[in-house]
């Protein structure tokens, strides 16, 4: 369904993020959860925070919502990336497991 409203776990995900709230941003994913950066992949916490220090919360990003698709377990998010490091059009794909991101891929919008 496009321009749907996101699951209440993924608006306090880009909350989060917002904020630049490490530990809590890292809560959202299980142990075994993954980043998938544009085909690298990041699984687990110690990993996913090493990248997010670098690439993501560590530069300051923040994310303005454009669009939503979602289905049963699936939230596309399209999102303007702004912060200190990429800045641009970005697709945020969430597959979710309960209020869980057990993986979160991103891509060109």
């Amino acid at each position: 369904m496009k321009n749907a409203r996101p699951p209440e776990a993924i608006e306090r995900f880009i909350a989060t993020v917002n904020k630049g709230d490490v530990a809590a941003f890292l809560a959202f994913f299980p142990a075994d959860g993954v980043v998938d950066d544009w085909g690298r992949r990041f699984t687990g916490h110690a990993a996913i925070r090493g990248w997010s220090d670098e690439e993501f919360i560590g530069k300051q990003v923040s994310l303005k919502v454009t669009d939503i698709e979602r289905d049963d377990h699936t939230v596309r998010v399209m999102a303007d990336v702004g912060g200190n490091g990429f800045n641009g059009p970005s697709c945020f794909t969430f597959v979710l497991d309960g209020d869980k991101v057990h993986e979160m891929r991103i891509t060109a919008s």
